[in-house]
C-alpha cells in the first residue's frame, strides 16, 4: 500500500500542543519517545509519511545529540518551518527541565537528610540496572560482527586507561568507516585515533576550585551537546570525565543521583544537565546548562534537514555511525562499572540491582515503576532499621 500524502503545512498551535503533550507523557527513554511520535505524526495526524519519518529518524542518528529530541525538532521543522523547529524542540524539553529543576531544589535542600539518603539508597542500584538493560538492547543492534565487537572492546579498555572519550568516539567512527569503505579508494596509511598524539591518554587536569565558573559550566555542556553520539546514557561518560574527574564539581554519588532524576522525569535524559546545573550553580546554572546542552541539536537540525535525502544513501556516513555507536557501548560499559561501585555498597543494594536487571531483561518492566518501587524499598529499609 502506498503512503498517504501528508496534509499541507500546519499551524504553530498544533505543533506546540502535540510536543508539549509528548514532553509531559513521554516516559520510558528514547525508544518509547520515538514510538509515541510515530503514532502521533504518522498514524493519527499524517503529518509525514512512514518513509519520511524513517528518513528523519536516520538523520537524527547521524548527528550528535539526543536522538528523540532531535527527531521532535525535525518533525516540527517539517510541519511548520523554522518556528515549528524551535517550538517542537523547546516544548518537548520544557516539562522535563522544570521537573528536574524542582527535584534539584528539593535535593539541595533535603538531599543530605536520612530520609532522602535512604530513598536514594534504593534507587541507585536500579539506575545501574536500567543502564545495563539499555547497553544490552543497544549492543544487539550495534555489534554487527567481529570488527564492531573488537572496536567496542578496545574503546572500553582505552577509556578505562584514561583516553579522551571524544577522541575514542570519533576514532572508532573513522576506523569502521575506513574498514568498510577502503575498497572504494586507493590504499593509503590510515589515520586513526590511536595514532601517536591523537590517542594519547588525557592527562588529569588539576582539580578546580569548588567555586563554579558560569562560563565554564556553559561551555562544558555546549561541548557535550555538540559532540555526543549514541544513547543518552553515553552522557554518563562525558559528565563523569568533566564534572567528577577533571573539575571536581560533583562526586560519583551526586552523578548517580542526577541520572536517577533523568530517569524519573519524562522527555529527554539530557535534562540531567538541568539538575547538575542547579546543584553546582543554582537556578542560573540550571538555565545555562539546559540551554547549552540542547542548543547544538537545534543548530544541527537546521543545517542537516535540507540534505536528509542524500544522507540516507551514504555508505560512508552509515559506516561512521556504526563505529560511533559501538564505541558508545564501550564507554557506557566502562562508566557503568565505575558508577556501580558507588551504587552497590552492600548485599541488599546488590540484590536490588540483580533483581531489577532480571525484571528489565526478562519481562521488560517500565523502568519508571522499578525506580519508584526501589525508592519505596529504600525508605522501608530506613524505617525498619530504626
Amino acid at each position: 500500500m502506498r503512503d498517504v500524502e501528508p496534509p499541507a503545512p500546519g499551524s504553530l498551535r498544533e505543533v506546540a500542543g502535540l510536543f508539549l503533550k509528548l514532553g509531559v507523557v513521554a516516559f520510558g527513554g528514547p525508544a518509547a519517545h520515538i514510538a509515541l511520535m510515530r503514532d502521533e505524526v504518522v498514524k493519527r495526524r499524517r503529518w509525514v509519511t512512514e518513509q519520511q519519518f524513517l528518513d528523519l529518524l536516520g538523520a537524527s542518528n547521524l548527528i550528535p545529540g539526543p536522538t528523540s529530541t532531535e527527531l521532535a525538532i525535525y518533525l516540527g521543522y517539517a510541519r511548520a518551518g523554522w518556528r515549528g523547529l524551535v517550538l517542537a524542540g523547546s516544548l518537548f524539553i520544557l516539562p522535563a527541565a522544570l521537573i528536574s529543576l524542582a527535584i534539584a531544589w528539593a535535593y539541595v535542600r533535603y538531599g543530605s537528610t536520612p530520609e532522602a539518603t535512604w530513598l536514594l539508597y534504593g534507587i541507585k542500584p536500579v539506575i545501574i540496572a536500567v543502564v545495563l538493560q539499555a547497553i544490552w538492547a543497544l549492543a544487539n543492534t550495534a555489534v554487527k560482527g567481529w570488527l564492531h565487537a573488537a572496536v567496542g572492546a578496545s574503546v572500553l579498555v582505552l577509556y578505562a586507561a584514561g583516553f579522551n572519550e571524544i577522541v575514542l568516539l570519533l576514532g572508532a567512527g573513522l576506523l569502521v568507516m575506513a574498514a568498510r569503505n577502503g575498497w572504494r579508494v586507493r590504499p593509503r596509511p590510515p589515520v586513526l585515533a590511536l595514532a601517536p598524539g591523537l590517542g594519547a591518554p588525557a592527562l588529569p587536569a588539576a582539580v578546580a576550585s569548588v567555586a563554579v565558573d558560569p562560563v565554564s559550566l556553559f561551555f562544558v555542556f555546549l561541548k557535550i551537546g555538540a559532540v555526543l553520539y549514541g544513547s543518552g546514557y553515553v552522557l554518563l561518560a562525558f559528565l563523569r570525565n568533566d564534572f567528577v574527574v577533571r573539575l571536581g564539581w560533583l562526586t560519583d554519588q551526586q552523578l548517580i543521583d542526577a541520572v536517577a532524576v533523568g530517569q524519573l522525569t519524562p522527555g529527554p535524559v539530557f535534562t540531567t544537565a538541568t539538575f547538575i546545573g542547579y546543584v553546582v550553580a543554582g537556578t542560573s546554572g540550571a538555565a545555562l546548562a539546559t540551554v547549552a546542552i540542547f542548543l547544538p541539536s537545534f543548530v544541527f537540525v537546521a543545517i542537516v534537514y535540507p540534505i536528509v535525502p542524500r544522507l540516507r544513501g551514504s555508505a560512508w556516513m552509515s559506516a561512521f555511525l556504526d563505529g560511533v555507536n559501538v564505541a558508545a557501548i564501550g564507554l557506557m560499559l566502562a562508566v557503568t562499572w565505575q558508577l556501580g561501585r558507588s551504587a552497590v555498597v552492600d548485599w541488599p543494594s546488590a540484590g536490588l540491582a540483580l533483581a531489577a536487571t532480571v525484571l528489565l531483561l526478562r519481562w521488560r518492566i517500565n523502568s519508571v515503576w522499578l525506580i519508584a518501587g526501589a525508592g519505596v524499598i529504600g525508605a522501608a529499609v530506613r524505617w525498619l532499621g530504626r
